[in-house]
């Protein structure tokens, strides 16, 4: 991995990067319902980090950029396009990379096919993989969705899509160029973990844990900041309660030193 992060390195200086902030699966997810979004969990969160990217500035009106109906919706989205032309910008710091787990999307669909496992040569497998990856890109969705709504330029963007592989389960290729391009154009990335190609295997799952570490090495950031259920089994300084899920901050250095949970 740690070849990977060097071979993929920018011949640009990369926008210098704040924040990698892992949302954990089990913090925004109802983990024992199949594909439920704990809302309030995920809706605190997301303030939490617009919060964080406004600094000290004083809070303005937050203009939301989901513009699309959903479900249940009795009308359709009001868009407050004189809004955003008067607007001189966001007035918050978008050099933020956000990574979710996968909760209780995607692992259902994994398990019962045995993607993790690979074999793509057979039809249970090439299936489940499918299944696997519509599952945790539509949890992708409302991740991004969620953050938009509280006025933060999200994109969300799959390994598998990026091009993403392993080799025996251990990564191989990441390209962060999309990364990289989209964060010197003032977005916020938004990955997950996801269903890839590997080496030996056919397919394979790459957790979210692989890909911020991965993230964390490349781009050095300033901060790694982990959005985990409670009770947990980190134990460094608390900063932030969100419902039943709690944020922790390691510096660069701190993280690489932390070994567990890889």
């Amino acid at each position: 991995m740690a070849e990977a992060a060097t071979k993929q390195r920018s011949p640009d200086n990369p926008r210098p990067v704040r924040f990698i902030v892992k949302l954990g699966g089990a913090a925004i997810t109802n983990k024992g319902e199949l594909e439920s979004i704990d809302e309030g969990s995920l809706r605190s969160a997301c303030a939490q980090l617009r919060q964080a990217m406004s600094g000290d500035a004083t809070p303005e009106k937050v203009m939301g950029m989901d513009w699309s109906r959903r479900p249940g919706d009795p009308a359709d989205p009001v868009v407050d396009t004189e809004g955003f032309r008067d607007m001189t910008g966001l007035g918050i710091d978008t050099n933020f990379i956000v990574v979710h787990g996968a909760g209780s999307f995607g692992h259902f669909q994994a398990s019962r096919s045995g993607v993790h496992k690979g074999g793509l040569h057979t039809t249970l497998v090439k299936a489940g993989f499918v299944a696997t990856r519509i599952s945790v890109t539509s949890l992708n969705q409302e991740v991004v969705r969620a953050l938009a709504r509280e006025g933060i330029p999200s994109i969300g963007l799959s390994p598998f899509a990026c091009g993403w592989s392993t080799q025996q389960r251990k990564l191989v290729s990441a390209n962060a160029s999309q990364i990289i391009q989209s964060l010197h154009a003032g977005f916020v990335p938004v990955l997950h973990g996801d269903g890839v190609l590997d080496e030996l295997l056919d397919c394979t799952i790459l957790s979210g844990d692989v890909i911020i570490r991965h993230l964390a090495q490349l781009l050095s950031p300033k901060y790694v900041v982990f959005l985990v259920q409670l009770p947990c089994l980190l134990y460094h300084d608390l900063i932030i309660y969100s419902n039943s899920a709690a944020f922790y901050v390691f510096d660069s250095q701190h993280l690489f030193g932390y070994r567990n949970g890889w």
